[in-house]
């Protein structure tokens, strides 16, 4: 039963090893691009699992201890918390943290190379054209990849269309 709390390292070190394995995965994840967090689509879901496996024993080490484990969860949360607050203060941390918003199309006009950039198919822009009521890209004023991964939609004025529909 003791074994339950006593834990192979020092307290801090699982402090530092969450801090350093959040921080590389954030920026992984931020470097892969905006799509891959936008939508979840089987493969994410597969990426999710194997990445907590992957960085398990980074977290762990050999520590097996309920309270290592609570250590480690309450950390990671902790960390989570004070990126969203820094990033809902800072205009510029938001900026390096969680990008800016990206003009996949303009004016009727779609920018194909920004779109293979940002790994968006033209298959999936003209799935949010369907969601957002548009069937036409000349009805589109402009078309964002938000820094969610979802494609916003704003249509073009006098379109022949009345906003409450």
């Amino acid at each position: 039963m003791s074994d339950l709390f006593d834990m192979a390292m020092p307290w801090w070190e699982f402090v530092l090893r969450a801090v350093i394995v959040y921080t590389v995965l954030l920026l992984l994840i931020r470097v892969s691009g905006k799509r891959t967090m936008g939508q979840f689509t089987p493969f994410d879901m597969v990426l999710i699992v194997l990445l907590g496996n992957a960085v398990q024993n980074s977290l762990l080490g050999r520590d097996t201890s309920l309270a290592g484990g609570l250590l480690l969860a309450a950390t990671l949360i902790s960390i989570n918390w004070l990126v969203g607050y820094i990033t809902s203060r800072s205009r510029r941390a938001e900026r390096v943290l969680e990008g800016a918003p990206v003009v996949l199309a303009r004016d009727g006009k779609l920018f194909r190379g920004v779109l293979r950039r940002e790994l968006v198919s033209e298959d999936d822009f003209n799935e949010a054209l369907r969601q957002n009521g548009e069937l036409d890209l000349a009805d589109v004023r402009m078309a964002l990849l938000e820094t969610n991964g979802a494609i916003s939609i704003v249509r073009r004025e006098g379109n022949g269309r009345n906003c409450g529909e």
